[in-house]
């Protein structure tokens, strides 16, 4: 049976596959994903494809020096209108994109990549659409206080399985991929791979 390594830092994603049972090691992906996304932006990639291509990245770097091991990428993108965004860079910035969704819908595309010995050997692309309510600039302000810098680590400035839910009024879709990562396909990947129990 191969290890399970996830290439990336995300805590929330280590402790999902945790809580789910899943026996994994951290191993932090050195990619640049800004340049990453700049070039694939440049050449007017689709998102779905970005969060592909994200994922598979951060994967690689790690799968290249633990052979034999299973390596899971992970990565999500928020897209409305057309326009993709990233984490925000400081309160400023994440109450900006929250008063840009406000009141509308936006998805949330959360793409998972396993690679084995540098090459990808399943992925998959999970989506959510959420609609935000159309809540005060009052609300906004004491929901960034109370939340402080936890939302600077999510695309859209929320967490919602948190004091994030109320900001929405309806969710449809995958809600593990709205945490980050398209659990339910990836354990079944595990299963088939004797990874975990069937």
């Amino acid at each position: 049976m191969s290890g399970v390594i996830r290439a990336s830092a995300s805590e929330a994603r280590a402790t999902m596959l945790r809580d789910a049972g899943v026996p994994v090691e951290i191993v932090p992906s050195r990619v640049d994903e800004e340049a990453i996304k700049e070039a694939f932006r440049a050449e007017g990639v689709a998102p779905r494809d970005l969060a592909d291509a994200l994922a598979e990245a951060k994967a690689k770097r790690v799968s290249a020096a633990h052979p034999g091991a299973l390596v899971v990428g992970a990565d999500q993108v928020l897209v409305t209108g057309g326009e993709v965004f990233d984490k925000p860079r400081d309160r400023a910035e994440a109450r900006a994109q929250l008063m840009h969704l406000r009141g509308g819908s936006h998805e949330l595309l959360s793409a998972a990549v396993v690679l084995e010995d540098g090459a990808p050997v399943w992925r998959h692309i999970g989506a959510a659409r959420l609609t935000m309510r159309p809540f005060t600039e009052e609300f906004l302000d004491a929901y960034l206080d109370a939340e402080g810098d936890a939302v600077l680590s999510t695309v859209g400035g929320y967490r919602i399985e948190g004091r994030g839910a109320q900001l929405f009024s309806r969710v449809s879709g995958d809600y593990f991929s709205i945490l980050g990562m398209p659990l339910l396909e990836l354990l079944g990947f595990l299963r088939a791979r004797k990874v975990l129990v069937e």
